[in-house]
């Protein structure tokens, strides 16, 4: 993806109201009409997951255009979102289901479809042949670096500077700290 491209989709982003790419909050119709982020009295959780889950959303929309522009037809983001947490490392099923938030039945869909597609390799580990070791092949790599371009060019139109840096790094604590706090509520209770 090109900066430019990312930029008109920038710019496209901001012209549809429901996406706007703005302080001003309009998600919650109980909300004041131009209501800016710091009036906000409280935001919940729930509201906070739900952000979440759209954001998810939009990402993968990002992905699959992206995808669409590289000529790559026989994946999808989800795919390529594994691709992306594999990397250069060599790893089991079982690494890659703790770098993310896969299920297990799906993630093994997911290796299969990146298998016939040549973009990983599975091979059977020596000690136990019911585990598998999985890397990128050269396809992979590839397509990965096309990614992680695409992605470096869409965070230097969106970081403007040290501020933008900060926050985002804030969120990122803030998200992680839910993640461990919600993680071992489900596990042990509140």
């Amino acid at each position: 993806m090109k900066e430019n491209d990312v930029f008109s989709l920038l710019a496209e982003l901001n012209d549809d109201p429901s996406l706007r790419i703005s302080q001003t909050v309009q998600t919650d119709p109980r909300l004041p009409q131009g209501a800016e982020l710091g009036d906000l009295q409280q935001v919940t959780y729930f509201e906070l997951a739900r952000l979440m889950e759209r954001a998810s959303r939009r990402f993968s929309g990002l992905i699959r255009a992206e995808l669409t522009k590289l000529r790559v037809d026989d994946i999808g983001p989800a795919q390529a979102m594994i691709l992306l947490a594999i990397g250069d490392s060599e790893l089991s099923v079982a690494e890659l289901l703790d770098r993310g938030h896969y299920v297990g039945s799906n993630v093994s869909y997911y290796l299969k479809q990146l298998g016939d597609g040549d973009y990983i390799d599975r091979v059977a580990s020596q000690r136990d042949k019911r585990s598998a070791r999985i890397k990128l092949t050269e396809k992979g790599r590839q397509l990965r670096a096309n990614l992680r371009d695409a992605a470096m060019a869409y965070e230097r139109a969106v970081n403007r500077g040290d501020q933008d840096q900060r926050m985002l790094e804030t969120a990122f604590q803030t998200l992680h700290q839910l993640e461990l706090a919600w993680g071992s509520a489900s596990r042990y209770g509140v």
